[in-house]
């Protein structure tokens, strides 16, 4: 469909841009930005491996409750590689909070998921949920990531709010396309289902952006709390 096309093609180029201003922000040299850029891109290879098997669809090997897995386990892989390792931790000590909250101005393809619920392919309350939700985030990461540079931590209790806002919306869309979808997990039972996301483009969303997102979200959260 058009549709999955279009989002092929922004879904991937959001991609690009998160991960090349993560990896130049967490980088301090071209060789570890690289590094940082090349281990991002081989997982988003995988996850378009097994979108494209179907794995985690509810009728693949894994099912759809592995989905919810494979968005908290790159968190986990992520927090404990960051923490671990004493370059990525100095970095994120000193990347600009701009940055991390810049970069979710993405989540603006949350319209994306109002158009699959206009056009009768997702259901309420999952989409328009995670839709409007990224869109309210997206629209205004680059306004608080403005106010994180001008203003310093005069603007504190700005970007905790978002912060907190930004972070609720995708524990919210995960809860609610987990528990809409097929399988042991199915505790609401809408037509349609939320199986789609279990499949390409629209796998890139649960399996790669809100892993890497959130992480930004737990980023700034740290940031706040050390500074």
């Amino acid at each position: 469909m058009k549709l999955d096309l279009l989002a092929a093609m922004e879904l991937t180029l959001s991609a690009a841009i998160v991960v090349s201003a993560l990896a130049i922000g967490f980088g301090d040299t071209a060789v570890r930005r690289i590094r940082l850029g090349a281990g991002l891109g081989v997982w988003f290879v995988v996850v378009v491996a097994l979108a494209a098997t179907e794995a985690f669809h509810y009728r693949g090997r894994i099912g759809v409750s592995g989905l919810g897995l494979a968005v908290v386990l790159p968190i986990v892989i992520l927090s404990v590689t960051v923490l671990r390792s004493a370059a990525l931790r100095q970095a994120l000590n000193t990347i600009p909070l701009s940055l991390l909250i810049g970069v979710n101005v993405v989540r603006v393809l949350g319209v994306m998921f109002v158009l699959l619920y206009l056009g009768g392919r997702l259901p309420a309350p999952f989409a328009p949920v995670a839709g409007w939700g990224d869109i309210i985030v997206g629209v205004t990461a680059m306004p608080v990531a403005w106010l994180a540079h001008r203003r310093g931590r005069d603007a504190r209790s700005a970007i905790l709010v978002w912060n907190i806002f930004g972070m609720a919306d995708l524990i919210a869309a995960v809860a609610l396309g987990v528990i809409s979808s097929p399988g042991p997990l199915h505790l609401i039972a809408p037509e349609p289902g939320s199986g789609i996301m279990a499949t390409l483009p629209w796998m890139l969303i649960p399996a790669f952006l809100v892993p890497l997102l959130a992480s930004t979200h737990l980023a700034v959260f740290y940031r706040l709390r050390r500074d």
